[in-house]
């Protein structure tokens, strides 16, 4: 008897401490943790504040990091593309739940949210081996 007293005593105390368990994260606050703070994205922004006509191409490495693709022509001018294609998944999930000794109930739902980015650089460079001019394209769907 006196198990079954201390085992009763306990569910009651943890039914008691646990009666509503809510998950509170949506789909932005999913989105913000799969977001890496430690990578510096590639944006159109940052290309029109950092490159400039007359660069060398080790300070385009230096602001851009290094192209994706290199290619030469017949004049042999250098060409950088950056080509960067980003997805970005998350999945929310919110359950409330509500426990009592011989019963309950649980409630659940949840969202999804794709998202994908690209952003094209193209930057030509002169016989001199300086930026002549850059373009960029960029989308979002």
């Amino acid at each position: 008897m006196k198990q079954f007293t201390k085992l009763a005593l306990l569910i009651v105390v943890v039914t008691g401490v646990a009666l509503v368990t809510p998950s509170c994260k949506n789909v932005q606050d999913n989105q913000n943790d799969l977001r890496s703070t430690k990578e510096r994205e590639l944006t159109a922004g940052i290309v029109r504040r950092e490159i400039t006509k007359g660069m060398s191409g080790a300070e385009v490495i230096e602001a851009l990091g290094s192209p994706n693709i290199t290619t030469r022509d017949e004049q042999d001018r250098e060409t950088f593309v950056y080509d960067k294609i980003a997805t970005e998944a998350s999945y929310s999930n919110s359950q409330n739940s509500l426990f009592l000794i011989l019963g309950g109930f649980s409630n659940q739902s949840g969202a999804t949210s794709t998202t994908q980015r690209t952003l094209t650089v193209v930057i030509k460079f002169n016989a001199a081996g300086k930026v002549d001019s850059y373009t960029y394209h960029q989308s979002k769907f």
